[in-house]
């Protein structure tokens, strides 16, 4: 399928938690004239604590080099994982750009600020330490993700993330997401934009907040998410694990019925 642009942000390369294969089958299906990487494609706060850098990670970098090289126009707006990037602005990697941040045009003519968002984020801002232990304990979540998912394999199929259900019980983080929202849009006012597009936080979401079309990729860790933009300048949130799940559901009733289907009588 081909579209006018795809954003991708929060891969987190170079950790155990990256769905490097899904964001593979996902990129071999997805064309598009330009793609946005919108922050943290690898993760360089947990490479320095250890390497985790397994073929599959290789392979998306690859994949997207390979889009670049066949005309794809990638441009990567480093976030705070990969901040080493920032040292690096103007420059270009294997047709890859690499910008602090950028203006999007929608094929309808709106205008949108494309960030990682980050910078609106108080705690990385502020207190650069309590991201980092944060960063300890949300890979913790994320190593326990397989061995439930493991157990839950019993009785279904469907990847669930402990890290995902974690955030959404909590209220501090509901409250820190929605005031996180605001302050991208309220930016994106001040810009004289139509909306923005970010990531950071690991909450995919289009929605409204007043004039302003708020836009989070989501990630490639716990929810496989992306954004779509079509031919008209729509843009549409796409969940990958959940469809690759229904596809796999499908199939799975289709073989069973086949299986199962009464012989004729002779």
């Amino acid at each position: 399928m081909s579209y006018r642009t795809i954003f991708l942000s929060d891969v987190h390369l170079g950790t155990r938690g990256c769905q490097a294969e899904l964001l593979l089958g996902f990129l071999a299906q997805h064309d598009a004239q330009t793609i946005y990487l919108v922050g943290d494609v690898f993760d360089g706060w947990k490479l320095r604590r250890g390497w985790h850098w397994p073929q599959s990670h290789n392979d998306v970098i690859f994949a997207l080099l390979d889009k670049a090289r066949q005309g794809t126009r990638v441009i990567f707006i480093p976030g705070n994982h990969d901040e080493v990037a920032r040292n690096y602005f103007g420059t270009h990697f294997g047709g890859i750009e690499v910008v602090p941040r950028a203006e999007f045009v929608a094929a309808d003519g709106k205008r949108f600020l494309v960030t990682h968002g980050d910078e609106f984020d108080t705690v990385v801002v502020n207190a650069r330490w309590v991201a980092h232990l944060g960063d300890r304990f949300y890979a913790l979540l994320l190593w326990l993700n397989p061995k439930i998912n493991a157990v839950r394999r019993l009785w279904t199929r469907r990847y669930w993330s402990l890290s995902k259900w974690a955030k959404g019980q909590v209220k501090q983080a509901v409250s820190f997401i929605g005031q996180y929202e605001k302050v991208l849009a309220d930016d994106a006012r001040r810009g004289g934009f139509d909306g923005v597009i970010c990531g950071h936080i690991h909450h995919a979401n289009i929605r409204r907040i007043g004039d302003i079309l708020y836009v989070n990729t989501g990630d490639w860790v716990e929810s496989c998410t992306a954004i779509l933009e079509d031919g008209t300048g729509k843009l549409t949130l796409v969940d990958w694990e959940a469809r690759i799940a229904r596809r796999k559901a499908l199939a799975r009733r289709v073989k069973y019925r086949k299986t199962t289907k009464p012989k004729e009588p002779a």
